[in-house]
C-alpha cells in the first residue's frame, strides 16, 4: 500500500506539472527575473482604497439624484395646475414614428439616435429624455400637467451627465403613473402594449419607510369567479410593491383560518424576490369554499404584528383586508388591538360589483381613514397605488429625503438587446422621494414621485482591485 501511494504520489505531481503549467512559469520566471521584484502587498490598505473609491462613486450618484429631486420639487412649486393644459410631449412608444404620409405622428418627433457603448449599444440621443406612459394609465390631466412640469429636469440630467460621465439611466418615476427617461427611448413588447409602470419597480421602496404587511384574503363562497381572480390579481400588485425592506405574509380565511405558507406561521417573512414569487405561487392554488368569518383573520394578523416587534421593518405595519364584504361585526377586536394609537394601518379592498354586506367593511374604512372598491381587474393597479401615498404622508410632511439603495436585480430594460448573454446584467438603483412643497398641500403630505438612477453592479467590480 505504501509503495502505490508514492507511485500514486509521483503520478500526481507529473500530472500536476504537466497541465498546471507550473514548468512554462517558472521557465517565464526565469526569462524575467533580472527586471521584476517582489512586494509584499498591504491586504487592508487594498480593501480601504477600494472602499474609498467605490464610496465616491456611490456619493457622485447620490449628488445627481439630489439635483434631480431638487429640481422636481421646485418645478412643481412654480407649476399652477390647469384643468384644461395641453402639452405636446415625447412619448417614447411613437418616437422617429412617421404616418402614411410620412410625416411624424403627434406625440411622436423625429430625433437623430445613436447607438451608444455606454448605454449597452441601444440608439439614445442624450440631449432629450422622454416620457412612457403604461396602457392602462390615460392621457388625462394630471399626466398632462406631471410630464409639463417634469420638463425641467430635461437640463438637470444633461448637467448630471456631464458632471458624471459614469451615470447611466436617469428618471422620474411620477406617482401618477408616468416615467420620464433619460436618454433612451422605450420599446414596447411585440403586442405593442406598454405593460412597465415605474409604480412598480424597486426604486418605488423610496416613497414609503420599511413596512410590516399581513395581507388577510377572503376565500369563502361567495368569493367564486371573477371576484376570486381580482383578490389575486390585488394580492399580486400588493407584493409588486413591496422589497428587502419590508417583512409580509398571508392569511386566507373562510369558516377558519390559514396561512397560505403553513410554514410561516405566526410570523413575518423578509419580502425579497424569492418569497414574493413563492407567494404568488401559493396564492394563484386558492380556492373559494365555505362562509366568511373576517374576525378570526383580523384578529390573528394583530396578534401576529403585536408580537413580531423586534423583528419586523420597525416601521409602517398595515392590514390589507381583501373581501366582497363581512357580515359579523368586528368592532372589539380594533378595540382590544389598535386603540387608542391604532399604531396598525387597515386597507379595506371591497371586491365586486354588489355591495350587500358592505357596511362592517365600510365601518373599518370610517375608523381607519381607508377604503376602496374594486369591481373589475382594471380598478386594481390604481387602487392599490393609493396606499403608498398614505404610508408616505409622514415622510411627506416632515420631508424625510432618504435615499435608498434598492436590492440587486435584472434590469428588465435589457432584455431588449441582441443577445441573452447582454440581458443578464445585475443592477441596483439609487432613489429618492419628490414631495409637494406648496404650502396648501404640506397638511396632506403629497407624494410627487421618485427620482433615481441606475448603477451596473459590474461598474463597482471594475474598482475592484485585480
Amino acid at each position: 500500500v505504501q509503495q502505490w501511494a508514492v507511485t500514486f504520489g509521483k503520478e500526481i505531481a507529473a500530472l500536476s506539472n504537466k497541465y498546471s503549467g507550473a514548468k512554462l512559469l517558472q521557465k517565464k520566471y526565469k526569462d524575467v527575473e533580472g527586471v521584476v521584484k517582489m512586494e509584499e502587498v498591504n491586504g487592508e490598505e487594498l480593501v480601504k482604497k477600494f472602499a474609498e473609491e467605490m464610496e465616491e462613486m456611490l456619493g457622485r450618484k447620490m449628488k445627481s439624484v439630489k439635483r434631480l429631486a431638487e429640481a422636481a420639487e421646485d418645478a412643481d412649486l412654480g407649476h399652477e395646475y390647469n384643468e384644461t393644459l395641453e402639452f405636446d410631449y415625447f412619448n417614447s412608444l411613437l418616437i422617429n414614428t412617421v404616418d402614411e404620409e410620412g410625416n411624424p405622428v403627434p406625440l411622436g418627433g423625429e430625433f437623430l439616435l445613436e447607438e451608444n457603448e455606454h448605454f449597452n449599444k441601444l440608439p439614445v440621443n442624450t440631449q432629450q429624455s422622454n416620457i412612457q406612459v403604461p396602457t392602462n394609465v390615460y392621457n388625462q390631466p394630471d399626466i398632462v400637467n406631471g410630464v409639463y412640469m417634469s420638463e425641467a429636469l430635461n437640463d438637470v440630467f444633461i448637467d448630471n451627465f456631464q458632471k458624471d460621465p459614469t451615470l447611466t439611466w436617469q428618471y422620474f418615476g411620477s406617482s401618477t403613473g408616468f416615467f420620464r427617461l433619460y436618454p433612451i427611448q422605450w420599446i414596447p413588447d411585440e403586442n405593442g402594449v406598454v405593460t412597465f409602470d415605474c409604480r412598480n419597480r424597486n426604486y418605488i421602496q423610496a416613497a414609503t419607510s420599511p413596512k410590516d404587511v399581513i395581507i388577510v384574503v377572503d376565500v369563502s363562497g361567495s368569493m367564486k369567479g371573477l371576484r376570486l381572480t381580482i383578490a389575486k390579481h390585488t394580492i399580486n400588485t400588493i407584493l409588486d410593491t413591496l422589497g428587502e425592506n419590508d417583512f409580509v405574509n398571508i392569511i386566507a380565511y373562510s369558516d377558519y383560518v390559514r396561512y397560505v405558507e403553513p410554514c410561516f406561521k405566526g410570523m413575518l417573512v423578509q419580502a425579497d424576490l424569492d418569497n414574493r414569487e413563492h407567494f404568488k405561487l401559493l396564492v394563484d392554488e386558492l380556492q373559494v369554499k365555505g362562509e366568511g368569518k373576517v374576525k378570526k383573520a383580523m384578529k390573528e394578523s394583530f396578534k401576529v404584528l403585536n408580537e413580531v416587534l423586534g423583528q419586523g421593518s420597525l416601521c409602517n405595519q398595515a392590514i390589507m383586508l381583501i373581501t366582497d364584504g363581512a357580515m359579523e361585526d368586528f368592532k372589539d377586536v380594533f378595540e382590544e388591538f389598535n386603540w387608542p394609537e391604532r399604531r396598525v394601518r387597515v386597507f379595506t379592498y371591497l371586491i365586486g360589483r354588489e355591495m350587500t354586506f358592505a357596511e362592517n367593511v365600510k365601518w373599518i374604512a370610517c375608523n381607519n381613514k381607508y377604503y376602496t372598491h374594486v369591481s373589475t381587474l382594471a380598478d386594481v393597479q390604481e387602487n392599490v397605488m393609493e396606499y403608498l401615498h398614505v404610508l408616505s404622508r409622514p415622510m411627506v410632511i416632515n420631508h424625510d429625503h432618504d435615499i435608498i439603495w434598492t436590492e440587486a436585480y435584472m434590469d428588465s430594460v435589457l432584455q431588449l438587446f441582441n443577445t441573452q448573454a447582454q440581458s443578464l446584467l445585475l443592477m441596483t438603483s439609487v432613489a429618492m422621494p419628490v414631495f409637494s412643497k406648496k404650502e396648501e398641500t404640506l397638511s396632506h403630505g403629497i407624494l410627487l414621485g421618485v427620482v433615481g438612477t441606475d448603477v451596473a453592479l459590474r461598474e463597482l467590480m471594475k474598482l475592484a482591485p485585480r
